[in-house]
């Protein structure tokens, strides 16, 4: 199985962090993607709360709904097929979502940016393992910041004290079966939010990236391979210079007639941590594009609302 962009052993960063770092990073230079093997992420964890969740997916629309939270824009709990839409899209994505977000203490001055994580009580099983991927994602997405951060030739701790009490969340989507009929994707053409998003799943045919030439490539994996991928604050921060590759999960893939189900995990700075563009990423030649620093919070409601979220 071959992929456009580079599938990278996370055992070779405990060996020789800077050519990992380099390696990762020239692959996100040419792709915006990057595939690591070799993790950490416990693989039965993974497969249990796979399983959990398609039991969710499965329950009656009435049980489900009753988990849905619009006032909360997605943030946590389920959304239902048909709500989000990609930014300036005509057609929402073919997909329902469960989101999970970080577990703070309610005296934690970051609690008043991060709402209570909802207990399916229907599976009770769940949110524990849940909860459990969740961190070993957030372990994961730190130990990939530290080395992107290399890669910028900044301190491998640039990203420490930023993602600390980030605002990222753990997404399980359920893609079901497509109609015949169906209008749209099942996850139309988009940029991610974040600053890095890590991805299981994608050995499920139909996730694609759009490639500098204009051309949609396939962007299938090993199962064991978790793809990571650049988001739109790691853009602007770096004024461009690592981009934000647009990707989709097409409708017309060959396993659209059955379910598909990925976890991707959104890695978010800390809501107050202020996106200004780094001093080593503009020049003469090179204008900042970005001269406006934006709190991460600020950003996020604003693409929140435009796809449809909020």
């Amino acid at each position: 199985m071959s992929t456009p962009f580079k599938i990278l052993s996370f055992q070779e960063k405990q060996k020789d962090k800077h050519n990992f770092s380099k390696e990762l990073g020239e692959s996100f230079k040419q792709w915006g993607f990057a595939g690591i093997k070799d993790h950490n992420i416990d693989k039965d964890l993974v497969r249990d709360v796979i399983s959990l969740f398609s039991e969710f997916f499965s329950l009656s629309p009435d049980i489900k709904d009753n988990y849905y939270k619009p006032d909360l824009g997605g943030a946590r709990g389920y959304t239902p097929i048909k709500i989000e839409t990609p930014k300036d899209g005509e057609n929402p994505d073919i997909k329902e979502f469960w989101h999970v977000g970080r577990s703070l203490n309610q005296d934690d001055p970051y609690k008043k940016w991060m709402h209570d994580n909802l207990i399916i009580k229907e599976i009770p099983d769940l949110s524990k393992k849940a909860n459990n991927l969740y961190t070993q994602f957030d372990n994961l997405g730190r130990e990939l910041l530290e080395s992107i951060a290399l890669y910028l030739n900044l301190e491998g701790s640039y990203f420490s004290n930023a993602v600390n009490k980030g605002n990222s969340v753990m997404r399980a989507i359920h893609y079901p079966p497509i109609r015949k009929d169906e209008i749209g994707e099942r996850a139309g053409a988009h940029e991610d939010i974040n600053l890095i998003t890590l991805l299981i799943g994608g050995h499920k045919s139909g996730l694609e990236i759009l490639a500098q030439n204009g051309e949609w490539k396939d962007a299938t994996v090993e199962e064991d391979v978790i793809i990571c991928n650049i988001g739109d604050m790691l853009q602007r921060l770096t004024n461009n210079y690592l981009r934000s590759t647009t990707h989709r999960v097409s409708a017309s893939s060959l396993q659209s007639n059955s379910s598909r189900y990925s976890i991707p995990f959104f890695v978010h700075p800390n809501p107050d941590w202020m996106i200004t563009t780094l001093p080593s990423c503009y020049d003469e030649e090179r204008p900042n594009l970005y001269t406006e620093s934006i709190l991460a919070e600020d950003y996020l409601q604003e693409r929140l609302k435009e796809i449809k979220l909020i």
